[in-house]
Protein backbone atom coordinates (compact mmCIF):
# COMPACT_ATOMS: atom_id res chain seq x y z
CA UNK A 1 0.00 0.00 0.00
CA UNK A 2 1.63 3.29 -0.93
CA UNK A 3 1.85 6.06 1.73
CA UNK A 4 0.45 9.64 0.64
CA UNK A 5 3.04 11.95 -1.14
CA UNK A 6 4.58 14.44 1.60
CA UNK A 7 4.02 18.14 0.21
CA UNK A 8 6.70 20.09 -0.29
CA UNK A 9 5.65 23.47 0.81
CA UNK A 10 2.02 24.72 1.83
CA UNK A 11 0.07 27.70 3.98
CA UNK A 12 -0.34 27.73 7.61
CA UNK A 13 -4.18 27.52 7.96
CA UNK A 14 -4.06 31.26 9.43
CA UNK A 15 -1.90 32.33 6.17
CA UNK A 16 1.00 33.94 8.57
CA UNK A 17 3.67 31.03 7.54
CA UNK A 18 5.35 28.77 5.06
CA UNK A 19 5.33 25.25 6.32
CA UNK A 20 7.70 22.83 4.26
CA UNK A 21 9.16 19.62 4.96
CA UNK A 22 13.21 20.36 5.07
CA UNK A 23 14.65 18.00 2.49
CA UNK A 24 17.77 18.25 3.74
CA UNK A 25 16.54 15.80 6.69
CA UNK A 26 14.83 13.07 4.07
CA UNK A 27 14.87 9.76 4.23
CA UNK A 28 16.07 9.90 7.43
CA UNK A 29 13.78 12.09 9.15
CA UNK A 30 10.58 14.10 7.96
CA UNK A 31 10.60 17.48 9.31
CA UNK A 32 8.59 20.30 9.62
CA UNK A 33 9.76 24.00 9.04
CA UNK A 34 7.22 26.90 9.37
CA UNK A 35 9.02 30.01 7.75
CA UNK A 36 7.94 33.70 8.17
CA UNK A 37 10.58 35.50 7.53
CA UNK A 38 12.11 36.88 4.52
CA UNK A 39 15.77 35.44 5.27
CA UNK A 40 14.56 32.21 6.17
CA UNK A 41 12.70 31.94 2.68
CA UNK A 42 16.04 32.48 1.06
CA UNK A 43 17.87 30.34 3.19
CA UNK A 44 15.33 27.80 2.86
CA UNK A 45 15.72 28.03 -1.27
CA UNK A 46 19.41 28.74 -0.92
CA UNK A 47 19.95 25.17 1.58
CA UNK A 48 17.94 23.22 -0.74
CA UNK A 49 15.32 22.37 2.40
CA UNK A 50 12.82 23.23 -0.33
CA UNK A 51 14.00 22.89 -4.31
CA UNK A 52 12.61 21.17 -7.54
CA UNK A 53 11.92 24.47 -10.02
CA UNK A 54 8.01 24.13 -9.81
CA UNK A 55 8.05 23.55 -6.28
CA UNK A 56 10.22 26.16 -6.03
CA UNK A 57 7.79 28.30 -7.71
CA UNK A 58 5.02 27.40 -5.53
CA UNK A 59 6.75 27.93 -2.34
CA UNK A 60 7.56 31.43 -3.72
CA UNK A 61 3.71 32.15 -4.37
CA UNK A 62 2.89 31.65 -1.06
CA UNK A 63 6.13 33.77 0.82
CA UNK A 64 4.72 36.48 -1.18
CA UNK A 65 1.27 36.20 0.21
CA UNK A 66 3.21 35.73 4.06
CA UNK A 67 5.57 38.89 3.28
CA UNK A 68 2.95 40.92 2.21
CA UNK A 69 0.86 40.69 5.04
CA UNK A 70 3.44 42.64 7.34
CA UNK A 71 4.01 44.69 4.66
CA UNK A 72 0.66 45.97 4.09
CA UNK A 73 0.12 46.82 8.14
CA UNK A 74 3.27 49.26 8.33
CA UNK A 75 2.48 50.33 4.36
CA UNK A 76 -1.25 51.88 4.26
CA UNK A 77 -0.75 53.85 1.19
CA UNK A 78 -0.81 51.91 -2.27
CA UNK A 79 2.29 52.69 -3.53
CA UNK A 80 4.36 52.57 -0.31
CA UNK A 81 3.25 49.19 -0.50
CA UNK A 82 3.89 48.06 -3.59
CA UNK A 83 7.00 49.40 -3.42
CA UNK A 84 8.22 47.74 -0.64
CA UNK A 85 6.73 44.18 -1.96
CA UNK A 86 8.50 44.55 -5.13
CA UNK A 87 12.08 44.89 -3.24
CA UNK A 88 10.57 41.95 -1.35
CA UNK A 89 9.93 40.15 -4.45
CA UNK A 90 13.78 41.15 -5.98
CA UNK A 91 15.65 39.79 -2.61
CA UNK A 92 13.12 36.30 -2.94
CA UNK A 93 13.61 35.86 -6.94
CA UNK A 94 17.54 36.22 -6.44
CA UNK A 95 17.79 32.88 -4.05
CA UNK A 96 19.04 30.85 -6.53
CA UNK A 97 19.50 32.09 -10.45
CA UNK A 98 19.14 28.80 -12.42
CA UNK A 99 15.16 27.28 -12.35
CA UNK A 100 13.16 30.35 -14.03
CA UNK A 101 9.95 29.46 -12.23
CA UNK A 102 11.14 30.77 -8.68
CA UNK A 103 11.21 34.53 -10.61
CA UNK A 104 8.19 33.53 -12.68
CA UNK A 105 5.96 33.40 -9.63
CA UNK A 106 7.35 36.20 -7.86
CA UNK A 107 6.55 38.36 -11.04
CA UNK A 108 2.93 36.68 -11.15
CA UNK A 109 2.17 37.45 -7.42
CA UNK A 110 3.43 41.42 -8.50
CA UNK A 111 1.21 41.50 -11.28
CA UNK A 112 -1.38 40.91 -9.23
CA UNK A 113 -0.96 43.31 -6.66
CA UNK A 114 -0.42 45.56 -8.77
CA UNK A 115 -4.00 45.44 -10.39
CA UNK A 116 -5.19 45.72 -6.86
CA UNK A 117 -6.08 49.43 -4.98
CA UNK A 118 -5.62 49.02 -1.09
CA UNK A 119 -3.33 47.11 0.04
CA UNK A 120 -6.27 45.55 2.71
CA UNK A 121 -8.14 44.58 -0.53
CA UNK A 122 -4.61 43.42 -2.29
CA UNK A 123 -4.02 40.60 0.12
CA UNK A 124 -6.99 38.34 -0.17
CA UNK A 125 -6.29 38.56 -4.13
CA UNK A 126 -2.70 37.41 -3.59
CA UNK A 127 -3.70 34.26 -1.15
CA UNK A 128 -5.71 33.63 -3.56
CA UNK A 129 -3.37 33.73 -6.46
CA UNK A 130 -0.47 32.16 -4.80
CA UNK A 131 -3.58 29.18 -4.23
CA UNK A 132 -3.95 29.17 -8.06
CA UNK A 133 -0.29 28.78 -8.59
CA UNK A 134 -0.79 25.75 -6.31
CA UNK A 135 -3.61 23.95 -7.94
CA UNK A 136 -2.28 24.55 -11.70
CA UNK A 137 0.74 23.03 -10.89
CA UNK A 138 -1.24 20.18 -9.52
CA UNK A 139 -3.14 20.01 -12.75
CA UNK A 140 -0.04 20.36 -14.59
CA UNK A 141 1.53 17.70 -12.42
CA UNK A 142 -1.46 14.99 -13.91
CA UNK A 143 -1.61 16.18 -17.62
CA UNK A 144 2.55 15.50 -17.91
CA UNK A 145 2.29 12.33 -15.53
CA UNK A 146 -0.52 11.40 -18.38
CA UNK A 147 1.39 12.30 -21.58
CA UNK A 148 4.57 10.55 -20.42
CA UNK A 149 3.14 7.07 -19.13
CA UNK A 150 1.62 6.85 -22.75
CA UNK A 151 5.30 6.96 -24.36
CA UNK A 152 5.84 4.07 -22.09
CA UNK A 153 5.11 0.31 -22.49
CA UNK A 154 4.06 -2.31 -19.26
CA UNK A 155 7.39 -3.66 -18.09
CA UNK A 156 9.89 -0.99 -19.46
CA UNK A 157 12.80 -0.08 -17.66
CA UNK A 158 13.19 3.52 -17.00
CA UNK A 159 15.98 5.32 -15.98
CA UNK A 160 15.70 8.69 -13.98
CA UNK A 161 18.24 11.64 -12.74
CA UNK A 162 17.77 13.85 -9.73
CA UNK A 163 14.36 14.63 -8.49
CA UNK A 164 11.67 15.68 -10.02
CA UNK A 165 8.82 14.02 -8.17
CA UNK A 166 6.28 15.65 -5.93
CA UNK A 167 8.47 16.91 -3.39
CA UNK A 168 9.78 18.90 -6.61
CA UNK A 169 6.59 19.99 -7.19
CA UNK A 170 3.01 19.83 -6.12
CA UNK A 171 1.68 16.19 -6.67
CA UNK A 172 2.58 13.73 -8.98
CA UNK A 173 6.01 15.50 -10.61
CA UNK A 174 7.32 15.97 -13.75
CA UNK A 175 10.35 13.63 -14.62
CA UNK A 176 8.99 10.95 -12.16
CA UNK A 177 4.94 11.99 -12.34
CA UNK A 178 4.54 9.15 -15.24
CA UNK A 179 6.19 6.37 -12.05
CA UNK A 180 3.64 7.82 -9.45
CA UNK A 181 0.46 7.09 -11.61
CA UNK A 182 1.45 3.99 -12.69
CA UNK A 183 1.53 2.46 -9.26
CA UNK A 184 -1.84 4.40 -9.20
CA UNK A 185 -3.05 2.66 -12.50
CA UNK A 186 -1.36 -0.52 -11.94
CA UNK A 187 0.86 -0.51 -14.78
CA UNK A 188 3.73 -1.77 -14.12
CA UNK A 189 7.44 -0.76 -14.82
CA UNK A 190 10.87 -0.60 -13.42
CA UNK A 191 12.76 2.62 -12.36
CA UNK A 192 16.39 3.21 -12.04
CA UNK A 193 17.00 6.12 -10.18
CA UNK A 194 20.61 7.58 -10.39
CA UNK A 195 22.17 8.91 -7.21
CA UNK A 196 23.14 11.96 -8.57
CA UNK A 197 25.94 13.55 -6.87
CA UNK A 198 27.09 15.51 -4.93
CA UNK A 199 23.65 16.07 -3.20
CA UNK A 200 22.21 12.37 -3.76
CA UNK A 201 18.51 13.59 -4.32
CA UNK A 202 18.00 10.73 -6.75
CA UNK A 203 19.52 8.41 -3.54
CA UNK A 204 17.60 10.26 -0.75
CA UNK A 205 14.81 11.54 -2.47
CA UNK A 206 13.34 10.22 -5.40
CA UNK A 207 14.40 6.52 -4.42
CA UNK A 208 12.34 7.67 -0.92
CA UNK A 209 9.11 9.11 -2.85
CA UNK A 210 9.10 5.73 -5.27
CA UNK A 211 9.79 2.97 -2.54
CA UNK A 212 6.60 4.92 -0.59
CA UNK A 213 4.15 4.84 -3.92
CA UNK A 214 5.12 1.09 -3.99
CA UNK A 215 7.05 2.04 -7.62
CA UNK A 216 9.41 -0.58 -8.12
CA UNK A 217 13.01 1.27 -7.77
CA UNK A 218 16.55 0.01 -8.19
CA UNK A 219 18.99 2.79 -6.72
CA UNK A 220 22.41 2.88 -8.86
CA UNK A 221 25.45 4.92 -8.48
CA UNK A 222 25.31 7.60 -11.19
CA UNK A 223 28.52 5.79 -13.29
CA UNK A 224 26.17 2.65 -13.63
CA UNK A 225 23.81 3.89 -16.15
CA UNK A 226 25.87 2.98 -18.82
CA UNK A 227 26.38 -0.22 -17.87
CA UNK A 228 22.51 -0.45 -17.65
CA UNK A 229 22.06 0.74 -20.85
CA UNK A 230 24.32 -1.77 -22.28
CA UNK A 231 22.48 -4.26 -20.71
CA UNK A 232 19.09 -3.47 -22.79
CA UNK A 233 17.67 -2.94 -19.05
CA UNK A 234 16.91 0.89 -19.87
CA UNK A 235 14.20 1.53 -22.38
CA UNK A 236 13.75 5.00 -21.88
CA UNK A 237 15.16 7.86 -19.81
CA UNK A 238 13.00 10.37 -17.80
CA UNK A 239 14.08 13.66 -15.97
CA UNK A 240 12.90 17.49 -15.21
CA UNK A 241 14.31 20.60 -15.40
CA UNK A 242 14.67 23.82 -14.68
CA UNK A 243 15.45 26.12 -17.49
CA UNK A 244 14.38 25.08 -20.96
CA UNK A 245 15.75 27.57 -23.43
CA UNK A 246 13.99 28.85 -26.61
CA UNK A 247 15.87 26.37 -28.54
CA UNK A 248 14.83 23.68 -26.38
CA UNK A 249 18.47 23.49 -24.59
CA UNK A 250 17.62 22.42 -20.98
CA UNK A 251 18.86 23.03 -17.57
CA UNK A 252 18.84 20.24 -15.33
CA UNK A 253 20.97 19.09 -12.77
CA UNK A 254 24.42 18.05 -13.00
CA UNK A 255 24.89 14.57 -14.75
CA UNK A 256 21.74 14.93 -16.48
CA UNK A 257 23.79 15.78 -20.10
CA UNK A 258 25.84 13.17 -19.81
CA UNK A 259 23.10 10.53 -19.63
CA UNK A 260 21.27 12.07 -22.67
CA UNK A 261 24.87 11.59 -24.10
CA UNK A 262 24.66 8.03 -23.26
CA UNK A 263 20.94 7.49 -24.21
CA UNK A 264 21.80 8.56 -27.87
CA UNK A 265 24.73 6.14 -27.88
CA UNK A 266 23.01 3.36 -27.18
CA UNK A 267 19.44 4.74 -29.42
CA UNK A 268 17.09 5.38 -26.09
CA UNK A 269 14.65 7.77 -25.84
CA UNK A 270 15.23 10.84 -23.46
CA UNK A 271 12.30 12.52 -22.77
CA UNK A 272 12.37 15.89 -20.85
CA UNK A 273 9.28 16.82 -18.77
CA UNK A 274 8.12 19.77 -16.60
CA UNK A 275 5.22 22.60 -16.85
CA UNK A 276 5.43 25.08 -19.60
CA UNK A 277 6.42 27.90 -16.77
CA UNK A 278 9.62 26.26 -16.97
CA UNK A 279 10.33 27.52 -20.76
CA UNK A 280 11.95 30.71 -20.61
CA UNK A 281 11.11 31.81 -24.24
CA UNK A 282 13.80 35.45 -23.14
CA UNK A 283 16.46 33.21 -23.36
CA UNK A 284 17.61 32.26 -26.52
CA UNK A 285 20.11 28.95 -25.80
CA UNK A 286 21.39 27.09 -22.92
CA UNK A 287 24.55 29.16 -23.34
CA UNK A 288 22.60 31.79 -21.68
CA UNK A 289 21.16 29.64 -19.07
CA UNK A 290 23.06 30.87 -15.66
CA UNK A 291 24.16 27.62 -14.10
CA UNK A 292 24.59 28.14 -10.38
CA UNK A 293 28.23 27.54 -8.71
CA UNK A 294 28.02 25.56 -5.08
CA UNK A 295 30.06 25.29 -1.91
CA UNK A 296 32.90 22.76 -3.07
CA UNK A 297 32.40 21.29 0.71
CA UNK A 298 29.24 19.80 -0.52
CA UNK A 299 31.51 17.49 -2.69
CA UNK A 300 34.24 16.88 -0.15
CA UNK A 301 32.27 16.03 3.33
CA UNK A 302 28.00 16.88 2.97
CA UNK A 303 26.45 13.31 3.57
CA UNK A 304 29.84 11.74 5.01
CA UNK A 305 30.90 11.10 8.43
CA UNK A 306 33.60 12.86 7.89
CA UNK A 307 35.92 14.45 5.05
CA UNK A 308 36.08 12.20 1.75
CA UNK A 309 38.76 14.08 0.13
CA UNK A 310 42.32 16.33 0.91
CA UNK A 311 41.53 19.17 3.41
CA UNK A 312 41.92 22.33 0.98
CA UNK A 313 41.61 20.43 -2.14
CA UNK A 314 40.17 22.53 -4.97
CA UNK A 315 36.70 21.57 -5.93
CA UNK A 316 34.07 22.51 -8.51
CA UNK A 317 30.47 21.98 -8.32
CA UNK A 318 27.93 23.64 -10.78
CA UNK A 319 24.69 22.44 -9.77
CA UNK A 320 23.10 22.43 -13.31
CA UNK A 321 24.67 21.87 -16.93
CA UNK A 322 22.83 21.68 -20.23
CA UNK A 323 21.58 19.62 -22.28
CA UNK A 324 21.29 20.26 -26.24
CA UNK A 325 18.00 20.17 -27.74
CA UNK A 326 19.66 17.70 -30.29
CA UNK A 327 20.09 15.31 -27.31
CA UNK A 328 16.79 15.30 -26.49
CA UNK A 329 13.38 12.99 -28.05
CA UNK A 330 10.58 15.30 -26.71
CA UNK A 331 9.94 17.89 -24.28
CA UNK A 332 6.52 17.20 -22.31
CA UNK A 333 4.66 19.69 -21.03
CA UNK A 334 1.18 19.63 -19.52
CA UNK A 335 0.47 20.51 -23.53
CA UNK A 336 2.03 17.40 -24.59
CA UNK A 337 5.16 15.64 -25.77
CA UNK A 338 7.14 17.97 -28.27
CA UNK A 339 9.51 15.81 -30.49
CA UNK A 340 12.56 17.43 -31.37
CA UNK A 341 13.61 15.43 -34.51
CA UNK A 342 16.23 13.08 -32.36
CA UNK A 343 16.09 9.45 -33.32
CA UNK A 344 15.94 6.67 -30.98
Amino acid sequence: MSEPSLLASRLTPEGDGVVIVDQTKLPGEVTYLTLTGLEEMVEAIRALRVRGAPAIGVFAGYCMYVLARPLAARFPEREAFLNALEETGHVLAQARPTAVNLPWAVERMLRRARQGERPEEILPTLRGECQAIFQEDVEMCLAISRHGLSLLKPGDGVLTHCNAGPLATSRYGTGQGPFHLAAELGFPLHVYADETRPLLQGARLTAFELQRAGVDVTLVCDNMASTLMAQGKIQAVFVGCDRVAANGDVANKIGTSGVAILANYYHIPFYVLGPSSTIDMDCPDGAHIPIEERDGEEIRSLFYRGPMAPEGVKCYNPAFDVTPHELITAIITEHGPRFLGKKA
